[in-house]
């Protein structure tokens, strides 16, 4: 950088630094220009680091905003977030036309600054003319998106960073009421709406904050949801002998899910008490994802010590949901994958839906659509053809699945499920949480496991595995030369089976929008789907084999040729990648 170069930015952040309304990031701000121009040992880092600040402001996308906190265009604060408050509000009114008076719903969680961020848009919200309600305190993300529909509001904004590292935030907003078509309503949005508040965003000027004027919503916002939500249980399954270790991983789902459970007739439920009440620091767990190893270790060690049959982990925001049971073969509790935990919702979504339909004619048995990304396994496809229920696949994410026309039931693999979309029009883990409490209960009093109805599954249907190779980057700008590595030098086979379908899903078709992505199908069904992160500068690959299976003394075979098979997909995609 230039002596010029550098007397621009360090004046831009001055600049930033004066009018920032947050005196903690603008002395953080002042701190690293203070190092820059002394020339002291940090110099050369924290010139670094306001570059990386002020290399550009956040892209605003179908996702919203999410990144660290900070002072700077390139991070998540005050400034940003009223600029990106402002820029929802106008597209809002422009979607309105003056035709009505918009209103929106702000939730929040508990990360640092959430509740500040949600204020600030309701305050500007409500200078613009938009009727607006705040969240009585932290809430999980499926109250946000059941209060939009509830409220029959326009616009849903939550402040959350979900799963994301400690020292991030994010703000994601969803479309509803009389601004969309009703599939759409209390769904995240999709393009176009992104680029119309992002062309807002960038045509900002001075920004009003009302003094007041919003309705802060009482705590009955809560209680509704969990009334709504406990009518999922069905009366038919009356079974409710299950001891259940919970887990909201320091979020702020704790309460709501004990509430649902409790309601729904089960309570015996052991909550993990070190992670039990809200921490924006997340300290026992190296990430707060469900996902990532070691973040169920605590539930899975107070399972053990109470004797307990089901463990439930919400991610911190409860839009997601694991689960961990012991498995018969090893006597060992294991998380289930969320392909599994998918299959399982279905296979009960299916019997719920064939018990209480019985007498009402195989039309209304198959009423309703099945979903799930074009990443998650195929096995949910089968399942519903096997009952005679439309199926339909999508582009990864709920903004997608969501608003599939009559969605029954969909799923992600990455442990989002929405099993009640009349309710919440987006992944839920609370309430998915409930119906695999009822599975799991129903089950035990069958003298049966999850497993063995996995299995059963496998029986019909393959053995569907799945495994998935993530590969961490330093820039989102590596992600394209990797993929630009794949289409010039497209793999031929995987794991010894030719390739004989590859779709370069950035094309589209008439089925899927375009999205950078490449998907291979090779002659022994073998699926690999490589595709850049959304969220994170993660290139992620995934992989799933099918192995036919005739009987139940094939099983251990089949299971340990699919581990095989998956082992050598794995490193052939590594190979394909230059890794």
């Amino acid at each position: 950088m230039t002596t010029s170069e550098l007397d621009t930015l360090l004046a831009t952040a001055d600049a930033w630094a004066s009018a920032d309304p947050d005196p903690q990031t603008a002395e953080e701000l002042r701190t690293l220009i203070g190092h820059v121009r002394s020339g002291d040992a940090t110099a050369a880092v924290s010139e670094q680091e306001l570059r990386d600040r002020f290399a550009g402001p956040l892209a605003f996308g179908t996702a919203g905003l999410r990144a660290a906190l900070g002072a700077g265009p390139n991070r998540m604060n005050r400034v940003v977030v009223r600029r990106a408050a402002a820029g929802v509000a106008a597209h809002a009114l422009d979607l309105a036309a003056g035709a009505y008076a918009p209103r929106a719903v702000v939730g929040f969680d508990a990360r640092h600054n959430s509740r500040i961020f949600a204020e600030e848009t309701a305050a500007i919200f409500t200078a613009a003319g938009i009727e607006t309600f705040l969240m009585p305190r932290e809430l999980p993300t499926p109250v946000l998106a059941y209060a939009i529909r509830a409220l029959d509001c326009e616009v849903g904004v939550m402040v959350t960073a979900s799963h994301n590292p400690p020292q991030d935030n994010g703000y994601k907003v969803y479309l509803g009421g009389r601004a969309v078509e009703e599939d759409a309503r209390g769904v995240q949005i999709v393009a176009p709406h992104d680029a119309g508040i992002a062309a807002h965003i960038a045509a900002i000027g001075d920004i009003d904050l009302a003094a007041g004027g919003w309705t802060v919503l009482p705590e009955s916002i809560e209680t509704d949801y969990v009334a709504s939500v406990a009518t999922l249980a069905d009366p038919s399954f009356r079974d409710r002998d299950l001891r259940i270790v919970l887990t909201p991983l320091h979020g702020v789902g704790g309460h709501t899910a004990q509430a649902v459970l409790a309601a729904a007739g089960f309570d015996d439920v052991v909550v993990v008490e070190r992670q039990a009440e809200p921490d924006p620091d997340f300290p026992t767990v190296a990430f707060p994802n469900p996902e990532e190893p070691g973040a169920l270790d605590l539930a899975l060690e107070t399972a053990e010590e109470v004797g307990a049959d089901l463990v439930i982990a919400n991610d911190p925001d409860a839009d997601r949901v694991a689960l961990a049971a012991r498995e018969p073969s090893t006597g060992t509790w294991r998380m289930l994958r969320g392909d599994e935990t998918g299959t399982l919702l279905g296979l009960h979504l299916v019997s719920r839906r064939t018990s209480a339909t019985r007498d009402a004619g195989p039309e209304a048995a198959r009423s309703g659509v099945f979903a799930n990304s074009i990443v998650s396994s195929r096995l949910l496809g089968r399942i519903a053809a096997g009952a005679g229920i439309d199926h339909v696949q999508t582009l990864t994410g709920f903004k997608w699945i969501a608003r599939v026309h009559d969605l029954a039931f969909g799923y992600e693999e990455a442990l989002g499920y929405c099993v009640a979309p009349g309710l919440v029009r987006d992944k839920d883990g609370i309430s998915a949480g409930l119906l695999l409490a009822e599975l799991a209960a129903a089950t035990k009093a069958s003298g049966r496991t999850l497993f063995d109805l996995l299995d059963d599954a496998f029986l019909v249907h393959g053995l569907h595995a799945a495994d998935q190779l993530s590969v961490r980057v330093g820039s989102l700008g590596l992600l394209g030369a990797m993929m630009n590595r794949l289409r010039e030098n497209p793999p031929s086979s995987f794991a010894d089976s030719p390739v004989g379908v590859a779709e370069d899903l950035a094309e589209g078709s008439a089925l899927l929008p375009p999205t950078d992505g490449l998907l291979y199908l090779t002659q022994n069904e073998t699926r690999v789907i490589i595709r850049p992160s959304g969220t994170e500068p993660k290139l992620k690959c995934y992989l799933e084999v099918v192995e036919p299976v005739g009987s139940a003394a094939e099983l251990d075979g089949a299971k340990e040729s699919a581990r095989a098979r998956l082992d050598a997909v794995k490193r052939d995609v590594a190979e394909a990648l230059g890794l």
